[in-house]
């Protein structure tokens, strides 16, 4: 039993192996437990990213950051995503959500429409979205 709860943020495919037979591969392949453990030091260094990023940055700010953390890896600009969700993503209520979206596209860079956002202008989301956004990247692509 797991104390994770897994949920899949947006459309795609993922797969479950039961615990056991992970720690077997873990165990018995060099390969995949290097790959198993870089990747677990790359999320615990995003968590540590995230924590501080939460502290020290606005909604809207935070909000640039998760959309295209989330586009980076869907491989596209439109988003199948409510503020409901995001705001559950972000851990705010969906009020400061909805102030965050309004203001990222008064400003020209994404456009929202109900459970649908596509980035507009991708350069000007990764500034209002400060130095996290890279930091994440980099280290998605260090990972892959």
């Amino acid at each position: 039993m797991s104390a994770q709860h897994v949920v899949m943020q947006l459309p795609g495919t993922a797969h479950l192996i039961p615990a056991a037979r992970c720690k077997t591969v873990f165990d018995r392949n060099p390969g995949v437990r290097a790959v198993l453990l870089r990747f677990i030091e790359d999320l615990l260094n995003l968590s540590a990213q995230t924590a501080a990023c939460n502290r020290l940055h606005s909604v809207e700010q935070r909000t640039a950051r998760w959309l295209l953390m989330a586009a980076h890896r869907v491989g596209g600009d439109v988003l199948p995503l409510t503020q409901e969700f995001l705001a559950a993503m972000l851990g705010v209520r969906r009020s400061g959500v909805s102030e965050a979206a309004g203001e990222l596209q008064r400003s020209g860079l994404i456009r929202y429409r109900r459970g649908q956002i596509t980035i507009v202008d991708r350069a000007g989301l990764e500034k209002t979205a400060w130095e996290c956004y890279g930091l994440d990247r980099r280290r998605v692509e260090r990972l892959l």
